[in-house]
This record gives structure tokens, sequence and C-alpha cells, in this order.
């Protein structure tokens, strides 16, 4: 009779429980950005290790980027606030190891830049349009200086939409699918034929979400969008993937 098949027990190493049990005093506040850990010697008494096992903690807490540390600081390991930098590099791999493709990642482009125009058309300022006017400006300006000039006033109106709309995890999802998208889609894009012709149609269009979104119309603004970046990427995805990318303009 066969059973169920059992791994082998990992022991658990005393640094990682340290590190469960700060991470969770971060995780519920209890721990804020910019207060600080206790200094080595009061953590080695309170969880009862030795130093080693104290700064193997703390290394593993500041590679990812919870905790600024430095060996021997009286005033112990600083809280850090959160930035993207680790969900990029989570969904960057998951992008590159794990069969993620590029027609999941401009799906997922496009419904958070539809997101990111509706909520920007009801919640945007003079001075988030004034941003992306500029960043409209600097799209004309770019035209024929190059795609890396281009790309950056392109994400300068995109990172200024998202602004407008208020939500941060919006903000941070929007810019993390963006840049992978553009790394994985950077040389096909930059060598395309037509790409003068390419390049205006883009600026037509952004000036059209611009447009909306100054006139407060958010169905409209999350319209254009999508079709923006369907124009951009579709003609660089298999297309058995492109039928899942029109339905979101339907």
């Amino acid at each position: 009779m066969s059973g169920p098949r059992f791994e082998p027990v990992r022991t658990v190493r005393a640094y990682e429980r340290i590190v469960e049990q700060i991470e969770e005093a971060i995780e519920s506040g209890a721990l804020c950005p910019g207060q600080r850990l206790p200094s080595e010697r009061d953590l080695m008494g309170q969880f009862s290790v030795s130093r080693s096992t104290v700064r193997e903690a703390l290394r593993v807490l500041q590679a990812r980027g919870l905790v600024r540390s430095r060996p021997g600081d009286p005033h112990g390991a600083e809280v850090q606030p959160f930035t993207p930098a680790e969900l990029r590099k989570s969904m960057t791999m998951l992008a590159r190891v794990d069969g993620l493709s590029l027609g999941e990642l401009v799906q997922f482009r496009m419904v958070l830049d539809a997101s990111a125009g509706l909520l920007a058309a009801r919640l945007r300022t003079d001075e988030h349009l004034a941003e992306m006017e500029a960043a409209v400006a600097a799209m004309r300006a770019a035209a024929e200086a190059g795609h890396d000039e281009f790309s950056a006033a392109e994400v300068a109106f995109h990172d200024a939409v998202a602004r407008a709309g208020r939500n941060k995890l919006v903000q941070i999802c929007a810019e993390v699918v963006r840049s992978i998208v553009c790394d994985l889609a950077a040389d096909e894009i930059a060598a395309a034929p037509g790409r003068a012709a390419l390049t205006r149609r883009s600026i037509r269009r952004h000036e059209e979400v611009l447009a909306a979104v100054r006139a407060g119309d958010g169905p409209l603004a999350a319209r254009l969008s999508r079709q923006s970046v369907y124009d951009h990427y579709a003609g660089h995805v298999p297309a058995g993937e492109r039928p899942a990318l029109r339905a979101l303009l339907e």
C-alpha cells in the first residue's frame, strides 16, 4: 500500500526565527519606518543568541530592503520605508524564469493603465495636468532624438497619470509592469519598421488621453489608454495571445 511521500525535515536556524519575528513586527506596524531596532547587544540578550547570529539576521533583513544596518552600530538597525524594489525583483524573476509571457504582461498593463486613466480623470489637479502636458511636450521634442529619449518622456507621462490617480498600489504595479514590458520588447520596438509613423501615432494617442483626463471623462481615458498599449505592443505579442488583448478592447 502506497502512502504519501514526505520531505526531509529542515532544521530552522536561529537567525531565521529572528528574521521572522522582526518581519512580523514590521508587517503589523509594531515597528515603523524610521524607527530603530535594539542594538546588537540588546538583540543578543532578547533572543539569547550569539552576535554572529544577530548579524546574519540583520544581513538578511537588509538584503530584503527592510532595514539599514551597520555592524556594531550602537543605535541599532533602522527600519526602512517600503520601496517597489523587491516587488520589481520578484515580478522580473517571474517574467524571465517562470514563464510569464509578454502577452500576459501587456494585458495586465492594459488593465493598469486604464484604471490609472479612469482615476486620473476624476481626481487630477491642475498640477497633475501640467505634469502630463510637459511630458507630452517632451515626447514631441524627442520624436526625432531616438528611442531612449522618447521612451523616457513617455514613461514620465504615465507616471504623472498614475500619480494623479492617487492610488499607491496602482502606481507601484504600473511602474513595475511597465519597466518589465519595456525591457522585454525594447529591442524589437526600436528596430520596428515605420518607426516615425509609430511615434506620431503614439504622440497622438497620448494627446487624446490627456484631453480626456483634462475633460474629466474617465471611461474615455480608460478606453484610450487600453488602446494605446495595445497599439504599441500587440504586434510584438505571439498571434495566439492577441485575442486575450483584444478582449480588453471590447
